[in-house]
């Protein structure tokens, strides 16, 4: 679970971060069965300024959906779908969605996805300017290709390249602007 405290019998931040001063806190979450960059501040401007919708800050996702999806769906969730939040409709931003030619190079899923021989799986590359709760997959559902695998791969101009799962960088200002610049 992307927090400190307790839930059920979950992991969570705390078995993996130890020596993490008490204030830090993580920005923004990743649902369970969600994986990628997991920003941890005790910066209070800044986790406002990423959490504000009216900051609008980017984060990209790495979808694998299952089936080959097609260029209408992708269209979709460019101009932005309906979906239900709470019980109640929401249309989502318009989101850049781009079909990758080949599957990202990721670490293996722990557990792996459910593999079915007869039914192909694309990946796509989504870039969202809101964070409703389970939103990704919301959306892919809308348009008829179920989330298989989600991965955040980067807020604003932070990407996961060269981590590896669980490790982390301890970051200064030089974060902090990355993360305040526009992406381009």
């Amino acid at each position: 679970m992307s927090q400190f405290s307790a839930e059920g019998d979950k992991q969570t931040l705390a078995h993996y971060l130890k020596d993490i001063p008490k204030d830090v806190y993580p920005v923004g979450r990743l649902d369970y069965d969600s994986e990628g960059l997991l920003l941890l501040t005790n910066d209070k401007p800044l986790t406002h300024q990423l959490l504000d919708p009216k900051h609008a800050h980017e984060r990209t996702y790495y979808v694998q959906v299952d089936g080959a999806i097609t260029d209408e769906a992708l269209q979709q969730l460019c101009k932005g779908v309906r979906i239900a939040i709470d019980g109640k409709q929401h249309i989502t931003r318009p989101a850049i969605a781009i079909r990758l030619a080949e599957e990202p190079e990721l670490p293996p899923r722990n557990p792996p996805i459910r593999y079915r021989k007869e039914i192909p799986t694309s990946w796509i590359a989504l870039t969202l300017t809101e964070g409703k709760n389970r939103q990704v997959r919301r959306m892919t559902a809308a348009v008829g290709f179920p989330t298989l695998r989600l991965v955040r791969y980067a807020i604003g101009n932070i990407s996961i390249d060269g981590l590896q799962p669980g490790a982390y960088h301890v970051c200064g200002d030089e974060i902090k602007q990355k993360l305040l610049t526009k992406n381009k």
